[in-house]
């Protein structure tokens, strides 16, 4: 019996992340892998203490107690702090394979013949790799919400620091091996939780995304090693179901940036060339409610770039009350997603599905900067290096070598902005100053409340 349930929840799981694959069985999707997940819980969990049921009070208090702030976190949570909790929850996998292993380590210690080597490899690598992402999303967590001291963590010859500590971790690893002494264990651990802050200290800005992605994959490494160990079949699928989606999407990131893997193993992404925030790069023109809303209604196609401005600002339905505005008025309206846009992988996607908007009006960066070459009007709405010429331009910029949306090849643009502010590389952006760009500042959420009054009075 518990075998089959293995089975039902490992097919629920696999055919949940199928349906995910499709913008309109997401949902339907996400409920699948949960039973499929509830299976697994009963089965690795309740069904082995059929004989000694006094235990089950200890198991099922806390399985009920964390159930239940799982799901009022998840009710309260707002669609900004998503990437917040992603983070989280992938440092409570990570903490967990900690807790697991060094559990399984000390039974090692006891009993040395409890297990084989390999199999202490497997958990000190587990226990390693855990620790990271435990202190890595902690550490992400920091950067994404805002918290100043996290900005201030990269040390000097970061690149050379991280590899040392890892060397560091191998010696400790070898030698607590040969002696079972339980003194290099807890270097391990600490030594593996300090190189998890180093890990992310120097990532910023456009780079989020990213390490959110790679950290999601640890944890599912960890969940494969830890799996392995306990023979459980689920644990082993999920761990590296979730693994390999996170590796293949850091990878197809990287990619779509421009940037290197290895540099982001190492622990060094983003890039340090000198900021250019204050540089003054000429004039700027503003434009009116009125003058916008004329201009978008008598257009033929708008793209509009959605950014990390316009989760924060909560405006997504908003924006979907404009795009019906303007097809009323048989304008094309399209969204230009970029990559890492947003805070985390997929962060636009789902702000717009939140609005309801047609996942086939969505296009990617390849085929939006196709369009943009016969686009009347490109509106960008609180997203900043994203659409940052530099990245092109400018050598010497933190945002060198990413790929871009180059909106500016539109007849004309607009930005949506609460002030001439760096973006989140801290760098100024020369979109601002071009002729052909017009700003409209204020908050994203009122300005499109003014827009879409005015389109409506038309």
């Amino acid at each position: 019996m518990e075998k089959f349930l293995f089975l039902l929840s490992a097919f629920l799981l696999v055919w949940g992340l199928r349906l995910q694959s499709d913008p309109a069985s997401a949902s339907k999707g996400n409920k699948f892998a949960a039973v499929g997940m509830l299976i697994a819980i009963f089965s690795a969990v309740i069904m082995p203490l059929e004989n000694s049921r006094s235990n089950l009070i200890w198991i099922i208090t806390p399985l009920s107690v964390s159930a239940i702030l799982g799901y009022i976190i998840a009710k309260k949570i707002e669609m900004t702090s998503m990437p917040q909790m992603v983070s989280i929850f992938n440092g409570l996998g990570g903490l967990s394979a900690v807790l697991l292993s060094f559990t399984e380590i000390n039974k090692w210690i006891i009993f040395p013949d409890a297990y084989e080597i390999i199999v202490v490899v497997v958990l000190l690598s587990s226990l390693f790799i855990g620790s990271v992402a435990f202190t890595g999303s902690l550490l992400a967590f920091a950067k994404l919400d805002g918290y100043k001291w996290s900005e201030k963590l990269t040390l000097p010859f970061q690149h050379i620091i991280n590899i040392v500590f890892i060397f560091m971790i191998l010696v400790c690893s070898y030698l607590f091996i040969s002696s079972s002494d339980v003194t290099y264990l807890y270097l391990i651990i600490f030594l593996s939780f300090v190189y998890g802050i180093f890990f992310v200290a120097p990532i910023g800005g456009a780079d989020m995304p990213v390490v959110i992605s790679l950290l999601n994959s640890f944890t599912g490494i960890t969940a494969a090693l830890t799996g392995i160990i306990f023979g459980n079949i689920v644990m082993l699928l999920g761990g590296i179901l979730v693994g390999a989606a996170g590796t293949i999407l850091t990878v197809l990131m990287c990619n779509a940036m421009n940037r290197s893997l290895l540099n982001v193993i190492i622990g060094g992404f983003s890039s340090s060339g000198p900021s250019n925030e204050n540089k003054e790069q000429g004039d700027i023109k503003e434009i009116s409610d009125s003058d916008f809303a004329v201009q978008l209604f008598y257009s033929n196609k708008v793209i509009i770039v959605p950014g990390y401005g316009l989760a924060v600002a909560q405006a997504q339905k908003l924006c979907k009350e404009i795009q019906e505005s303007l097809e009323a008025n048989d304008v094309e309206v399209k969204y230009a997603i970029h990559p890492v846009a947003g805070r985390m992988p997929g962060h636009m996607n789902v702000l717009l599905a939140e609005a309801d908007v047609d996942y086939s009006k969505l296009i990617e960066l390849d085929q939006a900067n196709e369009e943009f070459k016969s686009t009347d009007i490109a509106v960008i709405i609180g997203a900043n290096d994203v659409v940052n010429p530099d990245a092109i331009d400018d050598s010497s910029s933190p945002l060198y070598g990413m790929p871009i949306l180059k909106v500016w090849e539109s007849i004309s643009t607009v930005v949506l902005k609460r002030s001439m502010s760096a973006g989140y590389a801290g760098v100024q952006n020369p979109l601002f100053f071009k002729k052909n760009n017009k700003m409209y500042f204020g908050d994203a959420k009122e300005s499109l409340q003014r827009l879409s009054s005015e389109l409506k009075n038309l």
